[in-house]
C-alpha cells in the first residue's frame, strides 16, 4: 500500500480523497494555485505544493508541475479526482515514466473511452446499445449542418473530449447547428484544449441513467447499480439519486452487464461510469464512459456501503476487488443535491465573493456534506462554482427526500448567491415526487427561468407564526432591558399584525413554556424552540411538527427563508399596519438603456459598434465565466450609442458594457 499520495485537484473532491486516505493511514499532498492558497483542501492535507497562477491552464492543468510535485514530496501515487487531468492519457503516461502510480485506469482505457468517437465504436464492438450518429470529427459549421441533415434533427453536438456539460449543444435546425457548433468548439477548446466536435441523434424525453463500474488488475469487474441523473439544467446535473425510480431489476441487470462488458473490452481498472440514455420504454443507449470518479459517486456509496475512493486506491496498489457481484446490494435510497454559487433568479448566473456565513447542516446517519469551502473563504471566478454536495439517505425514496428537504432548510449560505431555493423547488415538484422525470424537465417546467413566484410557500401561516413569535421575543427582551414593567408584568402588547408579501396577518401572541402560542384566524399555532437572539437558524416545532427557518434581522424587518421560499416580514402594531398601506413604493432606476454585465467574467467578443441598429434577440457580446460562454442578446430594438469595454476586459457584475440611444 502507498505511504503518500498527491491529489491533483482542488475543492470538494480533493477534500473527499483526503478523507479516505486519512482513514487508510496514507499521507496526502495537496497542490494549489495562487487563488487557492488558503483553500480547505490545502489546510486538510499533510503537505501542500504551489503550482502557479489562478487560471487552471497555468496551474491545475500543468502536467509537468504536478509530476515534479510528486517527485519533490515523495508521493508514490496521484488521485486526479474529476475534471482537470483526470482523463488525460498523457498525464497518466508521464506519471508511469516517473514510477508514480495513477489512481485510475490505464492509458489505453483513458484514450479509448475518453474520446467519445472511439468509445462509441468500441461499445458497438462490445455489444453495447449505441445511439445513431456521426462518429467522425466535424470539420466546420457547414459540415455540421450537412451531417445533421443526414442524421435528422434534433441532433446533439458534443465535444469529443468533453464532460460536465461543457461543449454540448442541441440543434433543431440549420441555424441552431451553425451556432451550436461554434459554441461547442469554443467551450471545448477553452475547457479541454481540444475543439473536436461530433454529432449524434438527440432522443426526445430521455432519462440519463448511469452505471457505476469497478474493476481491478486481476480480471475482476463488477457494477454497483445505477444512478438516476435526469434532473439537469443546460446538460449540467443538478440532483442525482440511487437507485433510479424508473428501472426494474431486469433493465438494471442488462445495463450493468453491458457496462461491465465494455469495461472488460478495454482491460479497465479502477472506478468508471458508463452513462446511458434511456427512453420511455426503458430502451437504453450508450452515451459515454467517464474514466474517473463521478461528482455524484456519494449516492452509490450510501446505498452499497462501498468507499469508492478507498477501493480505487487499493486497486491502484495492485489489490483485488474485495467484493463480488453477488455481494453488491441496494440498501435504502440516497439523493444528492449540487449546491452552487449561482443566482437562480438571475438565470443562474455565477456568483463570486466571500462566504460571509457558511453553515451546512450537521452530518449524521442521514445527512452527508462533501465540501471544499469554509466560512470566510472565497468563491473564485476561476473555477467551477460548486460550493458543496448535499447527500441524504433513507430507507425509502420518500424518507431520503424528506431528509433532503429538511437539510436544505438548514443549509445557511451568505455573502454569495446560491441555488438552494431552486433545489428546494425541485424536491417538492410533482414530477420529481412521482419520479416522472427526463433531462428536459427543468427546461419544460421553467421555460422562462426560475422566479420567486415559482415557489410560493405552501402554508404562509407557519411563517407568520414564526415571525410573530420571534418579534414577541425581541419585545419581551427590550422590556426587560429598559425596565418597561408594571409590577411583575411586562408592558408588551399581545396583538400584532404580521405584514408579509403585501398580505396582513393579525395575530395574538401569548408567551408559553419554550416558546409562544400564536392565534391566527381562529387557529392556535404552538411555536416551540430553543432559538436565541442572533442565531441564523430557527429550529423547533409548530404544533409538534419539526420546522427550520433561516432568520436575518435588519432593523425592524425579518428575512425568513423556508422550503426555498423567501419572505420579507414586518411585525407591527395594528395602527402601524394600517399606515403602511399608504406608504409609496420607490421605483427602481431605469437601466433599460444599458447592457449590464450579469456576472463577473471575461469579455470574449463584442458583436456591435456605436451607430449599429440592433433587433431584439440579436447577439451583442459573449462573456465567459467559470469556463462557460454566455451570449448576451438585445432585449429590445435599439441603436448602440457607446461601447465601454473591449474584448479581453475583466468585468464585474453590473458593469455597463454598452449604452443605447
Amino acid at each position: 500500500m502507498f505511504d503518500k499520495i498527491l491529489i491533483a485537484n482542488r475543492g470538494e473532491i480533493a477534500c473527499r480523497v483526503i478523507k479516505s486516505a486519512r482513514k487508510m493511514g496514507i499521507k496526502t499532498v495537496a497542490v494549489f494555485s495562487d487563488a487557492d492558497r488558503d483553500a480547505l483542501h490545502v489546510q486538510l492535507a499533510d503537505e501542500a505544493v504551489h503550482i502557479g497562477p489562478p487560471p487552471s491552464t497555468e496551474s491545475y492543468l500543468l502536467k509537468e508541475k504536478i509530476v515534479q510535485a510528486c517527485l519533490d514530496t515523495g508521493a508514490q501515487a496521484v488521485h486526479p479526482g474529476y475534471g482537470f487531468l483526470s482523463e488525460n492519457s498523457e498525464f497518466c503516461a508521464m506519471l508511469a515514466e516517473n514510477g508514480i502510480a495513477f489512481i485510475g485506469p490505464k492509458t489505453r482505457a483513458i484514450e479509448a473511452m475518453g474520446d467519445k468517437i472511439t468509445s462509441k465504436k468500441l461499445a458497438d464492438e462490445a455489444g453495447v446499445n449505441t445511439i445513431p450518429g456521426f462518429t467522425g470529427v466535424i470539420r466546420d459549421a457547414d459540415h455540421a449542418v450537412e451531417i445533421a441533415n443526414e442524421i435528422g434533427y434534433p441532433v446533439m453536438l458534443k465535444a469529443t473530449a468533453g464532460g460536465g456539460g461543457k461543449g454540448m449543444r442541441i440543434a433543431r435546425d440549420d441555424a441552431d447547428c451553425r451556432d451550436g457548433f461554434e459554441r461547442a468548439s469554443n467551450e471545448a477548446r477553452s475547457s479541454f484544449g481540444d475543439d473536436r466536435v461530433f454529432a449524434e441523434k438527440f432522443i426526445e424525453e430521455p432519462r440519463h441513467i448511469e452505471i457505476q463500474v469497478m474493476a481491478d488488475g486481476h480480471g475482476n469487474a463488477i457494477y454497483l447499480n445505477e444512478r438516476e441523473c435526469s434532473l439537469q439544467r443546460r446538460h449540467q446535473k443538478v440532483i442525482e439519486e440511487a437507485p433510479s425510480p424508473f428501472l426494474d431489476e431486469a433493465t438494471r441487470k442488462a445495463m450493468g452487464e453491458q457496462a461491465v462488458a465494455l469495461a472488460k473490452a478495454v482491460d479497465y481498472e479502477s472506478a468508471g461510469t458508463v452513462e446511458f440514455i434511456v427512453d420511455s420504454e426503458r430502451n437504453f443507449f450508450f452515451l459515454e464512459m467517464n474514466t474517473r470518479l463521478q461528482v455524484e459517486h456519494p449516492v452509490t456509496e450510501l446505498i452499497t456501503g462501498v468507499d469508492l475512493v478507498e477501493m480505487m486506491i487499493r486497486v491502484a496498489a495492485g489489490e483485488k476487488l474485495p467484493i463480488t457481484q453477488a455481494e453488491v446490494g441496494i440498501h435504502g435510497w440516497a439523493i444528492e443535491s449540487r449546491v452552487y454559487a449561482e443566482d437562480p433568479f438571475r438565470n443562474f448566473l455565477p456568483s463570486i465573493g466571500r462566504l460571509v456565513r457558511y453553515q451546512p447542516p450537521v452530518e449524521d446517519a442521514h445527512v452527508r456534506v462533501d465540501t471544499g469551502v469554509f466560512e470566510g473563504g472565497q468563491v473564485s471566478m476561476y473555477y467551477d462554482p460548486m460550493i458543496a454536495k448535499l447527500i441524504t439517505h433513507g430507507a425509502t425514496r420518500e424518507e431520503a427526500s424528506a431528509q433532503m428537504r429538511s437539510a436544505l432548510d438548514r443549509f445557511i449560505i451568505r455573502g454569495v448567491s446560491s441555488n438552494l431555493s431552486f433545489l428546494s423547488a425541485l424536491m417538492v415538484h410533482p414530477r420529481f415526487i412521482s419520479g416522472q422525470m427526463s433531462t428536459n424537465m427543468i427546461g419544460e417546467e421553467y421555460p422562462d427561468g426560475f422566479h420567486p413566484g415559482d415557489l410560493p410557500h405552501d402554508d404562509p401561516a407557519l411563517i407568520a407564526a414564526v415571525a410573530a413569535a420571534i418579534q414577541r421575543g425581541y419585545r419581551d427582551r427590550a422590556a426587560q432591558i429598559d425596565g418597561q414593567l408594571r409590577g411583575h408584568e411586562r408592558r408588551v402588547r399581545s396583538d400584532w399584525v404580521v405584514v408579509m408579501d403585501d398580505a396582513h396577518y393579525p395575530v395574538t401572541v401569548i408567551p408559553a413554556e419554550r416558546g409562544h402560542d400564536v392565534l391566527l384566524d381562529d387557529t392556535t399555532y404552538e411555536v416551540r424552540s430553543d432559538w436565541e437572539f442572533g442565531q441564523p437558524l430557527f429550529s423547533g416545532t409548530i404544533n409538534g411538527q419539526e420546522i427550520h427557518v433561516q432568520v436575518e434581522r435588519t432593523n425592524q424587518t425579518l428575512r425568513l427563508l423556508h422550503a426555498g421560499s423567501e419572505s420579507q416580514v414586518k411585525v407591527v402594531t395594528p395602527r402601524a399596519a394600517k399606515l403602511l398601506t399608504h406608504m409609496p413604493v420607490k421605483a427602481p432606476p431605469d437601466m433599460s438603456k444599458f447592457l449590464l454585465s450579469p456576472m463577473p467574467g471575461l469579455l470574449v467578443s463584442v458583436a456591435v459598434k456605436p451607430g449599429d441598429e440592433v433587433k431584439a434577440g440579436e447577439e451583442l457580446a459573449v462573456l465567459e465565466a467559470m469556463k462557460m460562454e454566455n451570449m448576451l442578446r438585445a432585449e429590445r430594438d435599439g441603436v448602440v450609442a457607446k461601447v465601454n469595454f473591449e474584448p479581453g476586459a475583466n468585468l464585474a457584475v453590473d458593469d455597463k458594457i454598452m449604452e443605447f440611444e
